[in-house]
């Protein structure tokens, strides 16, 4: 069988902002994004006093989200009570503003928490919020390793900040 490959040159510059290494970002991503002061550009539709939202900037779906705390760490067991209450507040309140944006079938909720179990960014803990629907693993992950996004991130950020801006507190 032959071997394809599909280049993706700008994804190591957010490979490599990701560990601190990148042009333009210093350290990690979700320290540094939330103070450039644009959550647009930062891709944050909503923040929370001691959380806050991020669409995925290489996302599995449309609408992919991650919630973090402002709080720089790795470890989700020493969270305080508060930052963990409100981890979760705005993982509840990312599923319905996902569902009102979306209308998904289901969703992927959880957090890799350390490299060997996934984790892209291993020292700042957040969790996923993925909306799933039927059939929306086609064929191009498994003959290509390859995903195939229908909407821009521009779009599925004003989607999610409308939906959360429409949800009550």
């Amino acid at each position: 069988m032959a071997s394809h490959r599909l280049w993706a040159p700008w994804r190591l510059e957010y490979i490599q902002a990701a560990r601190g290494k990148g042009k333009g970002m210093d350290g990690c991503i979700f320290c540094s994004k939330p103070a450039l002061g644009d959550d647009a550009a930062a891709l944050i539709p909503y923040r929370g006093e001691r959380c806050f939202v991020m669409l995925n900037a290489f996302p599995y779906t449309s609408g992919h989200l991650m919630i973090a705390p402002y709080e720089h760490t790795a470890a989700l067991a020493e969270l305080d009570e508060q930052t963990a209450g409100e981890l979760m507040r705005l993982t509840q309140r990312s599923l319905r503003a996902l569902g009102s944006a979306y209308g998904p079938e289901g969703f992927n909720v959880g957090a890799n928490l350390g490299t060997v179990a996934g984790a892209g960014v291993a020292d700042h803990v957040h969790q996923h919020v993925v909306p799933r629907w039927e059939g929306d693993t086609n064929f191009m992950p498994v003959v290509g390793d390859t995903r195939v996004m229908p909407q821009s991130l521009d779009d599925s950020y004003e989607d999610v900040r409308n939906a959360f801006a429409s949800l009550e507190d």
